[in-house]
Formats: C-alpha cells, sequence, structure tokens
C-alpha cells in the first residue's frame, strides 16, 4: 500500500502517460514499436520493460517523475489503484480485455512457470481465480470497475481476440487513438515484429533476462507461452466450463462488451 501511495503522489501531476492491462507484454513490444524507431529497426537493445514500465513493479528501480514525454507505463491495477493525475484526462490509457477463460488457462501456466503463487492443480487454480484470490484481484471487478469509471479517463477499449485476428487493424485504432501517423512501411515492420513467435524469441520482449535475474532456476519454460484463442479448452472439462459459463453470466450480466471464446468465432 504505501507503494502504491508513493506511485500516486509523485505521479499525479505527469502528463501523456500511455497505459496497457491484459496483454501487457504483447502491447509492451506494441508500444515500443510504435514510439521508438530505434527499436523497431533493431539497432536499440533496451528491453520493453524499460520502455514501457510497470507502475507497481519498478523492477529497474527508475525516477518516474523524470522519465521523459511521453511517459509509457504498463499496469495491472484497478481504476481506484492508478495514480489520480490519470483523471484529468491528458494521459491516455488503453485498456486491453481478452476473454477470462483464457485469460485464466494462461495465467495458470504463468503461475507454475514463473513460481509467483503456488498451485497443485488447475482445479485448485480455478477457484483461486474465480474468488479473486490471485494477484490482480478478481477479474471480473477488475474489467468492470474500469468500464464503469471510464468517464473519468481518456480510455480506449481493445478487445485480444480482435488484435490476433487482425494485427494491423488493431495496431490502426491504436496509433489513431494516439495521435501518431506511421507510413504503410513503418506499420507492416511493426506488425511483423509484434507477432508472438517473433516476441518469444526476441530478447528485448520476452522478459527472459527479468526471469533469470528475478527468479533464477527456478523459473521454467517461457514467458511467453501460446497467446491462443480457445486455449481454454485444452483445459476446462465440460463441468468446470458450465459452472465458468453461470458465473460469468451472473457477473457480467448487461455488460456491454463482447467476447470471442474461438478462434473461428466473428
Amino acid at each position: 500500500r504505501i507503494v502504491l501511495e508513493l506511485i500516486q503522489r509523485n505521479l499525479c501531476i505527469i502528463e501523456n502517460e500511455i497505459i496497457s492491462f491484459t496483454g501487457t507484454s504483447w502491447f509492451q513490444q506494441l508500444l515500443s514499436l510504435i514510439y521508438f524507431e530505434e527499436h523497431r529497426k533493431g539497432i536499440g537493445n533496451l528491453e520493453t520493460v524499460d520502455r514501457v514500465p510497470f507502475f507497481e513493479y519498478n523492477f529497474r528501480k527508475m525516477d518516474f517523475v523524470e522519465r521523459p514525454s511521453p511517459r509509457l507505463f504498463a499496469t495491472h491495477l484497478p481504476y481506484y489503484l492508478v495514480p489520480r493525475g490519470l483523471k484529468n484526462k491528458k494521459a491516455k490509457i488503453i485498456y486491453i480485455y481478452r476473454n477470462p477463460k483464457d485469460v485464466m488457462c494462461s495465467y495458470f501456466h504463468f503461475s507454475k512457470n514463473v513460481t509467483l503463487q503456488v498451485t497443485s492443480s488447475f482445479e485448485e487454480f480455478m477457484e483461486q481465480f474465480l474468488e479473486g484470490k490471485v494477484l490482480g484481484s478478481l477479474w471480473f471487478d477488475h474489467i468492470k470497475g474500469w468500464y464503469e469509471h471510464k468517464s473519468l479517463f481518456n480510455i480506449q477499449f481493445l478487445m485480444y481476440e480482435e488484435m490476433k485476428k487482425d494485427l494491423k487493424g488493431s495496431l490502426s485504432k491504436v496509433c489513431k487513438f494516439l495521435g501518431k501517423e506511421l507510413s504503410e512501411e513503418e506499420m507492416d515492420a511493426i506488425v511483423r515484429q509484434a507477432t508472438f513467435q517473433n516476441m518469444k524469441y526476441d530478447p528485448r520482449a520476452n522478459y527472459k533476462n527479468i526471469i533469470k535475474t528475478r527468479y533464477g532456476l527456478e523459473a521454467k519454460g517461457h514467458f511467453l507461452r501460446k497467446g491462443t484463442i480457445g486455449d481454454w479448452k485444452n483445459h476446462m472439462t465440460v463441468e468446470q466450463n458450465e459452472r465458468f459459463d453461470k458465473i460469468f453470466q451472473r457477473k457480467m450480466k448487461d455488460f456491454p462488451l463482447k467476447f470471442i471464446w474461438d478462434m473461428n468465432e466473428e
């Protein structure tokens, strides 16, 4: 709590932040490619976590107040914990949201491989996820909180699955929101470098160095695993899926944003 209070005090006057939520690793790469020509051309070795650091995980002990404009950040924080200065609407916020079944399955493997928390089985993790007993708290409250308070911020909601299906189209929407004009050649270069496979083996974007530094020999597997749509079908039983659907329908009743659960879904 003390850390968050310090962040709120120190950053409340900062303008031009651009923040993303779910799909943060992907969006850190996208923003780095959009804003930094040296990153786009492959002549800069600075990692995306340095170009677009987290509010709540200051790995490099940066002085956020002294960061030059544009100040780019990522976060998983709920709306009520972000710096109060964001409500002046000068900062631009991009909220990436993903269907919660895939979020849960991805989070399960992340927790196992990066050892953020101990889980013995997927069934146990599903219970923790549905009760909000995971890092980031309850998914349903997080997305509803941000959407219901969107009038307080200059915010754009973007669907993860839409980015997977049409990355270039999504990139165009992001650039329009950010007021960034890029050539067709630059757009194509960004799309090419921001594909999941290219990111997975890009040391600037795949978090390999961060995991090695913070978790050492305990870290297993890749930080970036699949990034696919509908991977929940490989994890959830029929019974688990039906139970999840009932909870989703109850908690997200009348929620206006749409969700895509399968790659073939329009």
